[in-house]
């Protein structure tokens, strides 16, 4: 009944994470859809992707990773121990110490922006003007490090306090910046002597700065005043600051695999780039939704039971976070493979995004779907690791499969060309969720793996049913319905992610699927407290 219980809370807890992480991710589909509708897949869209890529892998690791594994377990520390006073005395370094360091990162970034692009797409100076095009956006963007890097700060303090909503909506506003930007800012770029696509790099500085402000009123009403001081010898600030070192390292095996396939997808021709950012951008929906928000909740409750020393509290929490994730993204894999081109015909296929890339993207998307599993483990179990004081293993694993990718894409890009990117990048993520999982069953001495391991067998039979279904319907459909405008397309898909929710709920009832039944149960509530 108790761990009934517990894995009602963190449900809800993620539910609360979900529910503003769905907003952003379906706001980042849109502006995709949008930046695919205005550049298509060519050598402005692979540009800007390029020059995107430098300061989002550092967001990514600051906002989902570094800061979350350094920063969340200290803090939570001073709450639980030393009280509100010294968390945010806590804060007021962290956030004092990340402008520091990333305004210098970003006057370096600056200086040398031309060697940095060079150094990661050269193969863009055969193209004229498409290397120029990638340095000037790059060094408009790179701003976008120091409001990052505080909104993680604002997001691990507010997380901290069990507020996940608004951390989790604030991405929102990023997307929302830049898809007012696409349309207020892009017919006017030329009258001013820019490209169009600056001013999607504008929208960019603005989404930061929306991060910040939108996180702000919450924080000062938990009672956070933002002081100027900075004391690099306060032992907690090192701690974190040491902490986060390492934790880029041991949460950065994604990332890094990502930014190493835009390096090799540069010599890949036009539009790889592209098509390989559209094809991430949809496998990343259900990561961020599902992956991201179960981790964003486990992880506190994790740092508490470490903090205590309750190892069967920790063993429990990441069992019930590991089964809700798996419910998830079983079935998110198999629709996104089967469903991959219909899916990418329907979001993208207008204006400048043809045809021949629906097929392309489409093929990147089946690949990156094998991993999808992959990638929300490691969100859960990476930090875990370093709420538990074992700082060196996520960071040794994160290196094994940095080399691992690295290896599987050289040699699969020869032969798949930038599909071989994909699934290589999906190989070595399931390669680092295997590996971390197995480390820390060792260090816990267990991981309820018998339940664990009873969820994922009935996921899978109610998965594969669904899969099943899905092929069946979509086919049916396209013999009942065999037109091929917008409204038919989004006909046909919406009638066969229907059914295949009907066959899956079913075969998920059939097989006594608990996750299945908790998350209908707590979807029922929140409809109830809604209607009232």
């Amino acid at each position: 009944m108790a761990r009934s219980s517990a894995t009602s809370g963190l449900a809800r807890s993620a539910a609360s994470a979900g529910a503003a992480t769905l907003t952003s991710r379906i706001l980042g589909v849109a502006r995709e859809v949008v930046l695919a509708a205005l550049f298509g897949a060519g050598n402005a869209m692979d540009a800007y992707n390029v020059a995107y890529r430098i300061p989002n892998l550092v967001r990514d690791l600051f906002a989902e990773g570094a800061m979350s594994s350094a920063f969340v377990p200290t803090f939570t520390r001073h709450l639980t121990i030393a009280g509100k006073d010294a968390a945010w005395r806590l804060g007021n370094h962290v956030v004092n110490a990340l402008l520091v360091i990333t305004l210098g990162l970003v006057v370096l970034g600056m200086v040398f922006a031309e060697s940095l692009v060079t150094l990661f797409a050269s193969a863009y100076r055969e193209v004229p003007g498409k290397l120029e095009l990638t340095v000037q956006l790059t060094r408009i963007m790179l701003p976008f490090l120091t409001f990052v890097a505080l909104a993680a700060a604002f997001m691990g303090m507010l997380n901290s306090l069990h507020r996940f909503f608004i951390p989790a909506l604030s991405p929102a506003m990023y997307n929302v910046a830049t898809i007012a930007c696409a349309f207020l800012l892009v017919p006017v770029m030329p009258a001013v002597g820019l490209p169009g696509i600056a001013a999607i790099a504008i929208g960019s500085l603005l989404g930061g700065v929306s991060q910040l402000a939108l996180q702000w009123p919450s924080l000062r009403r938990e009672g956070f005043v933002y002081r100027p001081v900075l004391d690099w010898r306060d032992e907690s600030l090192r701690r974190v600051l040491v902490l986060m070192g390492p934790g880029t390292i041991g949460l950065a095996a994604t990332q890094v695999n990502v930014f190493v396939n835009t390096v090799l997808a540069t010599g890949e021709g036009t539009g790889a780039v592209s098509w390989l950012n559209y094809a991430f951008r949809l496998m990343y929906l259900p990561i961020g939704l599902f992956g991201v928000s179960i981790a964003t909740a486990t992880l506190p409750a994790v740092s508490r039971h470490a903090a205590q020393q309750d190892d069967t509290g920790v063993r429990g929490t990441i069992a019930d976070g590991l089964s809700l994730m798996l419910m998830l993204n079983v079935p998110a894999t198999v629709g996104l493979m089967v469903l991959a081109t219909p899916i990418v015909r329907v979001i993208f296929e207008r204006a400048a995004f043809t045809a021949a890339d629906t097929a392309a993207t489409a093929a990147a998307l089946r690949f990156y779907a094998i991993g999808l599993i992959g990638y929300s483990v490691v969100r859960i179990a990476s930090p875990t690791f370093y709420a538990l004081g074992r700082n060196r293993t996520p960071v040794v694993v994160s290196v094994a499969t940095v080399l691992v990718n690295a290896a599987l894409n050289l040699a699969l890009v020869r032969v798949l060309g930038y599909r071989g990117l994909a699934l290589g990048t999906s190989m070595a993520a399931l390669f680092n969720a295997v590996l971390l999982m197995v480390l820390l069953r060792r260090r816990l001495h267990g991981l309820d793996g018998r339940r664990v391991a009873d969820s994922f067998v009935r996921i899978v039979v109610a998965s594969a049913a669904m899969g099943v279904a899905t092929v069946a319907t979509h086919g049916a459909l396209d013999g009942w319905l065999p037109g091929r405008g917008l409204v038919g397309e989004i006909a046909r898909l919406a009638a066969t992610i229907g059914v295949s929710l009907v066959v899956l709920a079913a075969a998920a009832h059939l097989l006594h699927i608990r996750e299945f039944r908790e998350g209908v149960a707590l979807v029922m509530r929140r409809l109830g407290k809604t209607a009232r």
